[in-house]
């Protein structure tokens, strides 16, 4: 099967008073027709500047230095501002993390939704505004009519997500990224959001990207995972290969972080020592070096990323060699 989406050695700096500062170094991934890929690491990481290079959201100092983007057999860098507009909100569409600040607060929820529509479809205002209803109906939220004349102000934080949700349905994308969809959302909305997202992408058999810092949300959601941390991937396996056979100690140390009910009431959580770096551009070796329980001097050699078995990558060169035995 032909990826729907394929990215090849992805570079992306930010340029600042003539320095050059990389924040995303050489990643591959391609994503399936129908398939939710999880990209999972820690704030800081560079997961939402990969999701934003990919429908051409960058800062205006930011910029894609090496790579491709390929969708459905083009590819998105070689686009002009108006061959990729016909795509983006359409085709591939986006959930922003910040919900708050992704709605227009000055126009209603059927103007935004409308809009979205009359400009992808072609429908006229009475046609986009039946069909808007409908689609904030699909995401269950009741009363659409009433909904189409609120302003998001006078929606909770769990509805606004949800006309975030329908809008990016709207014109039925063949792939959605949703970048930390829940992050401003408590627990219990946070698991309805989820799943009616999987609800919906099984209904219009779409993929999705999933990017989140949240990896006991991934186990439910995600066919695959890529584990990334400091600009680059460390891990990428199928969900059930990497929960059950973790290889890097990145990927070890976040799973251990998370509680589990099985745990014994008096276990201490665990934590992993220290931050993400800065500047890690400058590093040559693992950039896990410094908070790794498992690093040795030959860490700070540069660790390829590779496949040790099948369709499981991982880079770390003490995983590989089996010095480091599976949980």
């Amino acid at each position: 099967m032909q990826p729907l989406l394929k990215v090849e050695d992805l570079t992306i700096a930010f340029v600042e008073d003539n320095t050059r500062t990389y924040v995303v170094d050489k990643v591959n991934f391609s994503v399936k027709p129908g398939e939710v890929l999880s990209i999972v690491g820690e704030s800081g990481c560079g997961k939402s500047v990969t999701a934003l290079s990919i429908l051409g959201l960058l800062s205006p100092n930011a910029h894609v230095t090496n790579g491709s983007i390929i969708f459905e057999g083009k590819d998105l860098l070689n686009m002009n501002e108006k061959e990729i507009d016909r795509i983006r909100g359409s085709e591939v569409t986006m959930v922003f993390q910040d919900v708050m600040n992704s709605l227009n607060p000055v126009l209603t929820i059927g103007n935004q939704l409308t809009e979205t529509i009359r400009i992808h479809k072609g429908y006229d205002r009475k046609k986009a505004e039946e069909y808007a209803i409908e689609m904030i109906k699909k995401v269950g939220l009741p009363d659409a009519k009433a909904v189409m004349k609120k302003y998001p102000h006078m929606l909770s934080g769990g509805m606004q997500q949800r006309v975030m949700i329908a809008m990016a349905l709207a014109c039925e994308p063949k792939l959605i990224i949703a970048d930390e969809p829940t992050t401003a959302l408590d627990v219990t909305i946070q698991l309805q959001i989820m799943k009616l997202l999987v609800e919906l992408q099984k209904e219009f058999h779409m993929s999705i990207i999933l990017i989140t810092h949240d990896i006991g949300l991934v186990a439910e959601l995600a066919d695959r995972v890529i584990i990334m941390y400091a600009g680059q991937f460390m891990e990428e396996a199928s969900v059930y290969r990497l929960f059950d056979h973790p290889a890097h100690p990145y990927t070890r140390a976040l799973l251990e972080s998370v509680p589990c009910i099985y745990d014994d009431p008096n276990k201490i959580l665990a934590s992993i020592p220290g931050t993400v770096p800065e500047n890690y551009q400058d590093i040559e070796g693992c950039r896990f070096y410094g908070r790794c329980s498992y690093a040795v001097p030959a860490c700070k050699e540069a660790q390829i990323y590779s496949e040790f078995q099948e369709g499981h990558l991982v880079r770390c060169h003490r995983a590989e060699k089996g010095e480091i035995p599976f949980v």
